[in-house]
């Protein structure tokens, strides 16, 4: 048997730090445990994605497709992305605060992850929805949302440690000035999570294929090649952009004139005049 869990979210968010301390609690524990992430080119504010297998039956460190028993999504976005990991029976914990891509900056869609979580209630039935910002608020910071969502994840019996199995990871491999704070805050998850009444209990959500069908919906189109002349962020052409087309044409078209040949006369007139200044330098230097 193996349990596989994956975490998920956005670079900067502790997803790794996360996905260690499983590891590392159970390989304290005596079991066959192994572990990988795929972090994102932008890494900070980028997708992270932290894969944790616990048992005999795990030959590799990758979750295949289908075979997640747990993920734990720190952002909504990141949640749906990774559906296709999850079993049939998975749980899914999910941070509902949404942290928003630098695309959206530049072209605003009003994303605020709300679209995402109603995706996930409606399609997923062992369901944790946690709010980070309230979680951590006695915490003074989002910045423990990584280990307190560990507690939420063991309080509500989606994980088999007990929580001095985990806290005993928290004090060997946090650093010692974070130790206490790092413990309070798994504590106040394991608090939060034993106030949610039978999770692993939940009837099978038919995840994989509603998932399949949103990532072909989703899926990005291939490229093809751009026309300069039906090129436009609009359907209408704004002025600059005509303008910018026609000068694109002319520089296409325009090419420089081919050399022209001297005439007789043109070529008599320059050897004339050669000529005269040899002389006139002649007569200088007399």
């Amino acid at each position: 048997m193996s349990y596989n869990i994956l975490l998920c979210g956005v670079g900067g968010q502790g997803t790794v730090l996360a996905s260690k301390l499983l590891a590392a609690t159970a390989g304290g524990a005596g079991l066959t445990v192994h572990s990988a992430e795929t972090i994102g080119m932008a890494q900070r504010g980028g997708p992270v994605t932290s894969h944790v297998r616990i048992g005999e039956d795990a030959y590799s460190p990758l979750i295949p497709k289908g075979s997640a028993d747990l993920i734990i999504a720190f952002e909504p976005a990141e949640a749906v992305r990774n559906l296709g990991f999850l079993k049939k029976n998975g749980a899914v914990i999910v941070n509902e605060v949404c942290i928003k891509p630098v695309t959206e900056s530049l072209h605003p869609t009003g994303y605020d992850g709300s679209n995402m979580i109603a995706y996930l209630k409606k399609r997923i039935s062992r369901l944790v929805v946690v709010n980070a910002e309230t979680l951590c608020k006695p915490l003074g910071s989002t910045k423990f949302f990584n280990v307190a969502v560990l507690g939420v994840a063991q309080g509500a019996g989606l994980l088999d440690f007990s929580r001095g199995e985990i806290l005993g990871t928290v004090e060997q491999t946090v650093k010692k000035d974070f130790v206490e704070v790092n413990k309070k805050a798994f504590l106040h998850g394991c608090e939060f999570g034993a106030g949610i009444s039978d999770v692993g209990e939940f009837p099978v959500a038919p995840v994989l294929e509603e998932t399949k069908k949103a990532e072909e919906k989703t899926a990005p189109k291939k490229l093809e090649k751009v026309n300069l002349e039906e090129y436009s962020h609009n359907a209408k052409k704004d002025d600059n952009q005509k303008e910018a087309l026609a000068e694109s044409k002319v520089s296409a078209v325009k090419k420089p004139a081919p050399a022209r040949r001297m005439t007789e006369e043109e070529a008599g007139r320059i050897l004339a005049i050669q000529k005269e200044m040899a002389e006139k330098k002649k007569k200088k230097l007399k």
